[in-house]
Formats: structure tokens, C-alpha cells, sequence
């Protein structure tokens, strides 16, 4: 549902979605020390929008959950904590640019697109890293990062995965797309 320029859920939908957001939350609580819920979920509550954003990564098999708080800021970080790389997001080619740039077999769509319609950044190859730290993630799938932009104009674009109990960084065409690649978002609520 949309208000305005907002895209906003419907109040059923909203309650239903935080009571799955708070029962990851009391279940992975390794991915948030010392925060608590409740103000987690006052923040919600007030930024209907976010809300509406992390029903996106829900429904496309990232299971949002809140990994951290910013010092400076107060915001609650979300990331796509899925065990894989979520489902309802693999198949995609980096970007436009890329997805336009196949001569045949091209994507229905592109990762950055998507990202930017369901409101949500890409990880960065650091933040992917430190997202590995809290648990173990990635272990048959791979995850797009955030391309720098000097690989990206050469034709590149970076991806994760965890292998042997690393986390590796590899490259590709950005216009190659693959059925165990999606990528991973974060939200700042």
C-alpha cells in the first residue's frame, strides 16, 4: 500500500511482521548484544517505511534481523541474515548496465535495481566481512557486494561466499548471473 510517496503495510501485516522480526530477534541474540527489542520496536513503529522495507527482505527470503546499533547515530542496523544467500533475489546480473550489455539470456532483472526499489544498501565487501564474524553464512551460495567503482567501469563486479571456514572475494563480469548467487542488503532504521 502506498501513502503518498510512502509505501507503507497494512496494520495487520505490520503486527504480523514484527512479531516474526521480534521472534528472530529473542533467538538470535549472538547478532545483537545488549540491545533490546522493545526500543528496537518503538523505532519501527514510528518509520512505517522501514517497516514496509523489511517486509521486502522477508518476503524474498533474507530474514532480516538487527545486527548492531550505530554509536553516532542511534540507528538499528538490519542485514539479510539467511543462512544462504536469500532465494527470492539469485538469477541477477549486477547492474542495468550489465543486465542491457547481454546480447541474449538476459536477467529479468539486476541487483542493484532491486535493491534500490526495495529500499535496502548492498553489503560492502567489509560489512559482508564482519557479518561473517557473527556467524556462518554463505557456505553453498554466494552474495553481489558493493562494487568499487574502479572495478565496476573495467566491467567487474565482486561477490562473497564462505568456503573451508573463510570468507573469499572473487570476481566476475558484472554481467554474469547465477541460481546459488542473490545478494545480501542492509537497512538503517
Amino acid at each position: 500500500m502506498t501513502k503518498g510517496n510512502k509505501k507503507v503495510l497494512p496494520p495487520k501485516q505490520s503486527e504480523e511482521l514484527l512479531r516474526v522480526l521480534e521472534v528472530r530477534f529473542e533467538k538470535n541474540r549472538n547478532l545483537h548484544k545488549g540491545l533490546e527489542w522493545a526500543k528496537v520496536q518503538s523505532k519501527l513503529e514510528i518509520n512505517t517505511e522501514k517497516l514496509w522495507t523489511l517486509n521486502e527482505m522477508e518476503n524474498t527470503g533474507g530474514a532480516p534481523d538487527v545486527v548492531g546499533q550505530d554509536k553516532k547515530t542511534g540507528e538499528y542496523i538490519f542485514y539479510d541474515c539467511s543462512e544462504e544467500s536469500p532465494k527470492g533475489r539469485r538469477s541477477y546480473c549486477y547492474d542495468r548496465e550489465a543486465q542491457e550489455s547481454r546480447k541474449e539470456y538476459k536477467p529479468v532483472n539486476n541487483v542493484i535495481d532491486i535493491a534500490a526499489a526495495m529500499g535496502i544498501d548492498l553489503l560492502t565487501e567489509e560489512e559482508y566481512r564482519k557479518f561473517q564474524e557473527l556467524g556462518i553464512f554463505d557456505t553453498k551460495t554466494s552474495s553481489w557486494v558493493k562494487t568499487p567503482s574502479d572495478i565496476r567501469k573495467l566491467g567487474g563486479a565482486i561477490f562473497c561466499d564462505r568456503r573451508y571456514n573463510k570468507v573469499f572475494v572473487y570476481h566476475n563480469g558484472a554481467e554474469s548471473y547465477y541460481a546459488a548467487r542473490a545478494f545480501r542488503g542492509s537497512l538503517r532504521v
